[in-house]
C-alpha cells in the first residue's frame, strides 16, 4: 500500500533539514520537558512556577538567525507540551503567556520570524494534557470530563490555525492513552484541512503511530490502525517506509528534548551523520534545541549548528532536493545521495588513499569533483569499476568530504550495484566465489 502525496506538501522533501523548539516554563525545572509527569510533581507548585516564568530574553528573530546560520528550512515550536501550558493567545484557558507573567503571545513572533527568514512554520501541539482527569479516563469512565477536554482541543487547534495566517506544518503528539476513534482524529484532520488545505500533518493522530512500526520488517502486518496524516515521524532512530514521505526527529543531547542542566550534547559530526543518513535514505532530520528558561539557545547547541551550517555551504547541493542513494554498496566509505544525473560520495571514513575505488555503477561518468576543494578528480573506468585519482592524503574538511560524480544520465546501479550483502539471493556472490574456486583450500582447487 503507497499513500499519495499531495502536491501542495512537495516542499516537505525537498528541504531536508529542520528545527525543532522545545520550550516551556519546563525549562525553569531544567530537567526536560516532561519534568511534572515523570517525577510526579505537585500540580499546584508546577501552576505556581509555570505561572511566574518570564523569558525576558525571549527572541524569535535570533532562533531562527540560527536556523538560518545553520543550514535549516524549517522550524517547529511548541505551542503546547503535556504540562498544559499554552504559549499563544488562547480564549480558551487562562493557563497562558497572555495570561501570566510574560503577558504576550510568545507564538506570534516566532511565526512572523519564520516568514521573515523564508523558514517554513511548523507548530507542534500535545493533544495530552497531565492537568485533565476527564482525557486520562476516558469517555467511558468520564464522559462529561473527555467531551469537554476533547472539545477543548478542537478549540485550541482550531485557534492556532486561524490566528496566524498560513501554517505550513501542524506536528502532533500525546494522544496516548486516548485512540484515534476516541478523539476522533477524522473529523480533526477535516476541520485543519478546512481551516488550512495546504498544511502538512504528521502521523501521531493515533497511537502508536504507523512510523513506530516502520523498524519491523513485517510491520504491515502488525500495524492495525489508519494511515491518518501526510508523513511518518520515526523518534531517536532512522527507520522508514519508501511509500510514505518521513522525518527523523532526534534530540542535539543524548535524550531529553526540554532544557536540561548538565545533558551530554552529541558532537557535531554525529549531528551531520544523522542529517546525512536521512537524505541517503530521502527524508528529513528535525534537530531538537531546549531553549534555557530565559529563551536563550544553549551554546553547544549553536556551535554544533554553526559547523553543520559552514559544512551546507559547500556541501549543500549533496542534500537539499536529493533523492535517497544507496546506488551502489558504499557502507565502507560513508553514504550516497542523487540529483538529476549526480551522484554524490559523502564520505564518513577518509583513509587518505590517492584513488576511490566503486564498484556498481552502470553509467558512464563524464566528470567528478570533490565539493570540499573544488578539485576535479581524475576519472578511469574499467571491469565495472570506477577509480577517482587524485585524492588528497589529508581529510579536505573537518566533517564529511563529498565527491560529485556527473554521469551520463541518472545514476543507475549495475547487476553488482543492485547486489546487497545479507540479501535473501546469494547466487551473484556464490559466481564471485566460484572464481576462486570451490574447495575449501586456499587456492579453491579440489585435491
Amino acid at each position: 500500500m503507497s499513500v499519495a502525496i499531495n502536491p501542495a506538501h512537495a516542499w516537505f522533501n525537498k528541504v531536508r533539514y529542520g528545527m525543532f523548539i522545545h520550550w516551556g516554563p519546563y525549562a525553569v525545572v531544567g530537567r526536560g520537558e516532561q519534568s511534572l509527569n515523570r517525577e510526579w510533581l505537585d500540580h499546584n507548585e508546577y501552576a505556581e512556577m509555570a505561572c511566574a516564568w518570564n523569558p525576558v530574553h525571549y527572541n524569535p528573530q535570533e532562533w531562527i538567525d540560527i536556523a538560518v546560520r545553520g543550514g535549516m528550512k524549517y522550524a517547529v515550536l511548541t505551542t503546547r507540551h503535556h504540562d498544559g501550558y499554552c504559549l499563544w493567545d488562547t480564549k480558551t484557558t487562562d493557563y497562558s503567556s497572555t495570561c501570566q507573567a510574560p503577558k504576550r503571545d510568545l507564538v506570534a513572533p516566532y511565526v512572523e520570524a519564520c516568514r521573515k527568514a523564508g523558514l517554513k512554520v511548523g507548530l507542534y501541539y500535545s493533544l495530552l494534557d497531565f492537568r485533565l482527569p476527564g482525557w486520562l479516563r476516558g469517555p467511558d469512565a468520564d464522559p462529561e470530563g473527555f467531551a469537554r477536554d476533547k472539545q477543548y482541543i478542537f478549540d485550541q487547534v482550531r485557534e492556532l490555525l486561524t490566528n496566524y495566517g498560513k501554517i505550513d506544518m501542524f506536528w502532533f503528539d500525546g494522544i496516548w492513552p486516548r485512540s484515534a476513534k476516541e478523539l476522533d482524529s477524522v473529523a480533526l484532520i477535516a476541520m485543519m484541512r478546512e481551516l488550512q488545505p495546504e498544511i502538512i500533518i504528521n502521523d501521531r493522530l493515533e497511537y502508536p503511530q504507523y512510523s513506530y512500526y516502520w523498524q519491523f520488517a513485517n510491520w504491515r502486518e502488525q500495524y492495525k490502525g489508519d494511515f491518518l496524516g501526510d508523513f511518518g515521524t520515526p523518534e531517536q532512530g532512522i527507520y522508514n517506509d519508501s511509500n510514505f514521505i518521513w522525518e527523523s526527529c532526534q534530540t542535539s543531547v543524548s535524550r531529553l528534548w526540554g532544557y536540561t542542566i548538565g545533558e551530554q550534547w552529541r558532537p557535531d559530526f554525529e549531528i551531520l551523520r544523522i542529517l546525512v543518513e536521512c537524505a541517503s535514505r530521502g527524508g528529513n532530520f528535525l534537530l531538537n534545541v531546549g531553549p534555557d528558561a530565559e529563551g536563550r539557545f544553549p551554546h553547544e547547541f549553536v556551535t554544533r549548528t554553526n559547523a553543520i551550517g559552514d559544512w551546507l555551504k559547500l556541501h549543500g547541493e549533496a542534500i537539499y532536493e536529493t533523492q535517497a542513494g544507496n546506488i551502489t554498496e558504499f557502507i565502507t566509505y560513508g553514504y550516497q545521495t542523487t540529483k538529476e544525473e549526480n551522484l554524490y560520495l559523502i564520505i564518513r571514513f577518509w583513509d587518505g588513499r590517492p584513488t576511490l575505488r566503486l564498484r556498481g555503477l552502470k553509467n558512464r561518468v563524464k566528470r567528478a569533483v570533490l565539493l570540499s576543494t573544488g578539485k576535479e578528480l581524475a576519472v578511469r573506468q574499467a571491469d565495472g569499476v570506477l577509480y577517482l585519482d587524485g585524492l588528497p592524503q589529508l581529510r579536505p574538511t573537518a566533517l564529511f568530504p563529498v565527491i560529485r560524480v556527473e554521469c551520463e544520465g541518472s545514476p543507475e546501479a549495475d547487476v553488482w550495484g543492485k547486489t546487497r550483502t545479507w540479501q535473501p539471493n546469494a547466487e551473484q556472490f556464490a559466481r564471485w566465489a566460484e572464481v576462486r574456486g570451490t574447495s575449501v583450500w586456499r587456492d579453491g582447487k579440489l585435491r
